[in-house]
């Protein structure tokens, strides 16, 4: 969860972006209640076997013996002693997941994590991972970008366009692919073989007109006045979730909250087929693993079949990892979800996600609308949130059960 979240709201003010901002790497510690906390980044959310298992002997090692994934597909060791940044940075350089020691924490990319599992004419958005990583950390100017600064590389499903990335490339099956900056309402196109220097050249295009306008900010929706203004329509970002279970030409799977112990860490590894993709949804898609490895995924706490309430909650860090929450917020909503299944499932219109928060900074909220449960010090606050909200006024209350439900039912 993001130490310094941002103002996401349209028109809502924009945090000091005169200095640097504060998000963890892998080098430089974040320092929590419970310990130091390191983000370690993962193109694409992607991971050999030879990868995850060292991350899982880095937390049994240095950590609290658990790894939880982001919204961005990265994973953070948390629990960590201050002193041990030099051993975790050679672990992680050992097995190539630190290739860089001054772009480290611009490594931020989201992509599809089913592309290449479907139709044979699809993209190849992990060949784009792989080529735009390579190029960003070769690049001197990448590295004066901010570690909040996200791509996204969706192949055409619309599912991480709907995240609100800074540089978002949208495969086309009929035409070509298209960029957009921001959260701009029309999109650039694309040369074919011309998709990552496309990325490439408009995040330093971003990097460029802050320079010769003397405008500080992290991100292009901060400044979408000096960027240029797209012409083709975009396509629809569906915002569609990996459904856990048997996928063709793999598995996914849902870990509560995107935390995981070392024991279900080694349990996915011997399930997979040599790779792990990590989710934006705090999820893993296994490519080439056969189903008959569900039921030992499940056995050991993992999320393997569609319709549960779990699908649709996350919960920021909360006590007593984050000295600012006013409640335990995972233990909190764990006990919610697992004793009134219904309210949960049913909380928002349309299944909006459900989002348990500590204080009012709400980290790691979802992106769009989402139902907004909000530690009080009394209780819960329950509302259905959105970017025009993300202060935390109401926009649509919940009815008082719900509320009720909520602040009754997780406070005991």
């Amino acid at each position: 969860m993001p130490p310094t979240p941002d103002a996401t709201a349209p028109g809502a003010a924009v945090p000091d972006r005169g200095r640097a901002d504060a998000c963890p790497g892998a080098l430089r510690l974040h320092p929590a209640d419970d310990g130091a906390l390191a983000r370690v980044r993962l193109p694409g959310g992607l991971l050999t076997d030879r990868q995850a298992l060292a991350l899982t002997e880095a937390a049994e090692a240095l950590g609290d013996g658990e790894l939880e994934t982001t919204s961005r597909g990265n994973v953070q060791l948390r629990g960590l002693a201050p002193d041990c940044g030099a051993e975790l940075a050679d672990r992680l350089r050992a097995v190539g997941l630190l290739p860089s020691d001054t772009h480290e924490r611009v490594r931020n990319i989201v992509a599809s994590p089913l592309a290449g599992l479907g139709p044979a004419d699809s993209a190849d958005v992990q060949a784009w991972v792989r080529e735009l990583d390579a190029r960003l950390c070769a690049s001197d100017w990448a590295a004066a970008l901010s570690g909040k600064f996200l791509f996204a590389l969706d192949d055409g499903r619309g599912d991480v366009a709907a995240l609100d990335a800074d540089v978002t490339l949208i495969a086309a099956s009929d035409g070509p692919a298209v960029l957009r900056l921001g959260r701009a309402a029309a999109g650039h196109p694309v040369e074919p073989g011309q998709e990552v220097t496309a990325v490439l050249d408009a995040a330093r295009t971003f990097l460029d007109a802050l320079r010769t306008s003397g405008r500080k900010a992290w991100h292009l929706r901060e400044v979408p006045e000096l960027l240029p203004a797209g012409t083709l329509p975009l396509p629809a970002a569906t915002g569609a979730t990996p459904v856990v279970g048997a996928l063709p030409g793999g598995l996914s799977v849902g870990m509560r909250f995107g935390r995981a112990s070392a024991a279900q860490w080694r349990a996915l590894i011997a399930a997979s087929a040599g790779e792990l993709r990590l989710t934006p949804w705090r999820g893993a898609v296994l490519p080439g693993a056969p189903a008959d490895r569900l039921p030992a995924l499940e056995a050991v706490g993992f999320r393997t079949a569609p319709g549960s309430a779990w699908e649709r909650a996350t919960a920021c860090t909360g006590l007593p990892g984050c000295a600012k929450s006013l409640a335990d917020v995972r233990a909190d909503a764990a006990r919610a979800l697992e004793s009134d299944v219904t309210w949960a499932s049913e909380a928002g219109p349309g299944g909006l996600p459900v989002h348990w928060s500590g204080c009012e900074r709400r980290c790691g909220h979802p992106a769009g609308r989402w139902v907004d449960v909000l530690a009080t010090g009394h209780g819960y606050r329950v509302t259905v949130n959105g970017p025009a909200t993300t202060a935390g006024t109401s926009v649509d209350v919940r009815n008082e059960q719900m509320a009720e439900a909520v602040a009754g039912r997780t406070t005991k």
